[in-house]
C-alpha cells in the first residue's frame, strides 16, 4: 500500500532533509522552553490557590503571583499576622531591592492589612506552608527560564553572525519582522527549517494551523479551523497578536477582520496568515522588512 501511494500520489509526499546541528538544538532548547513554562505556570497557580484559600490579600499586589518580589514578599509576611508586625522601613526595602517603583510601600502595607475574614483551626497554617514550600520550585523554574532565553538568544546570534551576508540570511529576514522576537524565531527555525528553505507557504499555513479546513457536501460547505497541525508552531503564530501591537498596518488589518465578523481567535489566524505570505516573498527575494516600501505600495494602490 506504501508503495503504491509513493507511485500514484508521490505530489502528496515530501523528502525529509536532515537537519543542521543547530536547528537542531534550536528544537530540543524551544521545547524545553515550552516544557518550563507549562511547570512554571502550573507552580504559579497552585501558589494563586493556595492564598485565595487563607490570604487573598497578597493577590490584590501580583493577580498572576508569578513576579519575584511578591514570592520574597510572602517569605517575610506568608500569613495576616506576620503581615501585620511588617514594617514599612522593611517593605521599602525589599522593594528597592526587588527594583519594583510602580507600587509604594503604604500601598503595599495597606493591602496585606487588609480585613481578616475567620478560617477553620489549622487551615492558615496548613495552606502557609504549602506557599512556602512551592516559592522555592518557582525560583528555579524563574531562573531555568531566564538561562534557557539567554542561551537561545546567543545561538541565534551565533547564526546570524555566521550566516551574515549580502543578501541577508533567513534569520536576519525572520528578526526584522514587526512583533517577530526570540521565541518565534527560534520555533519556526526549530520546527520548520525544510519547509523555511523551500519557501512553500502553503505548506507553512497548514502545518502552522493557519489555513482553514473546509467540509463541503452536496448541501453545504462548512470552514473550520484546522486542528490537525504542529501544535508548537500554532503557538508560536498566535504571538503574531505582538505584530499587531507594534505594527500600525497588521493592526489595521486585525480591525477589519474584527469588522467583518470574524471571533478575536479568527482575526489572529488571518493575521498570521497575512505574516506568512510576507515572510515567504520576503525569503524568496531576500529583503529585510521595510515598511516605508509596503507603505508606498498601499498608497500607490488606494490612488489607482
Amino acid at each position: 500500500m506504501l508503495a503504491d501511494s509513493l507511485r500514484t500520489d508521490q505530489h502528496c509526499f515530501r523528502a525529509v532533509a536532515v537537519s543542521d546541528p543547530r536547528i537542531i538544538r534550536f528544537r530540543e532548547l524551544t521545547r524545553l522552553d515550552e516544557e518550563l513554562n507549562f511547570c512554571f505556570q502550573r507552580h504559579c497557580s497552585q501558589l494563586r490557590q493556595q492564598l485565595q484559600r487563607y490570604f487573598p490579600h497578597a493577590l490584590e499586589l501580583c493577580k498572576t503571583a508569578d513576579e519575584p518580589w511578591i514570592w520574597a514578599l510572602l517569605e517575610l509576611a506568608h500569613t495576616a499576622a506576620k503581615a501585620a508586625k511588617l514594617t514599612l522601613k522593611r517593605i521599602e526595602k525589599l522593594l528597592s531591592q526587588c527594583k519594583i517603583r510602580r507600587i509604594e510601600a503604604p500601598a503595599v502595607a495597606a493591602a496585606l492589612r487588609g480585613p481578616a475574614f475567620s478560617l477553620s483551626a489549622g487551615t492558615v497554617e496548613a495552606a502557609s506552608e504549602h506557599v512556602l514550600m512551592l516559592l522555592p520550585h518557582l525560583r528555579l523554574l524563574y531562573q531555568q527560564r531566564l538561562a534557557m532565553a539567554a542561551h537561545t538568544e546567543r545561538l541565534l546570534d551565533e547564526l546570524r553572525i555566521t550566516e551574515e551576508s549580502q543578501p541577508p540570511s533567513d534569520v536576519q529576514v525572520l528578526l526584522s519582522l514587526p512583533g517577530v522576537g526570540r521565541i518565534v524565531t527560534a520555533t519556526l527555525l526549530a520546527e520548520a527549517p525544510q519547509l523555511l528553505a523551500e519557501r512553500d507557504y502553503h505548506a507553512l499555513r497548514a502545518h502552522t494551523g493557519v489555513a482553514p479546513v473546509t467540509r463541503q457536501s452536496g448541501k453545504r460547505t462548512v470552514v473550520l479551523m484546522r486542528h490537525g497541525c504542529n501544535v508548537r508552531l500554532r503557538n508560536a503564530l498566535y504571538q503574531s497578536r505582538v505584530s499587531m501591537q507594534n505594527d500600525p498596518h497588521g493592526r489595521d488589518h486585525y480591525h477589519r477582520l474584527r469588522a467583518k465578523g470574524h471571533s478575536h481567535g479568527r482575526a489572529l489566524r488571518g493575521l498570521a496568515d497575512r505574516v506568512l505570505a510576507l515572510l515567504c516573498a520576503m525569503l524568496k527575494s531576500q529583503t529585510l522588512y521595510d515598511p516605508t516600501r509596503r507603505k508606498a505600495t498601499i498608497g500607490s494602490a488606494n490612488s489607482a
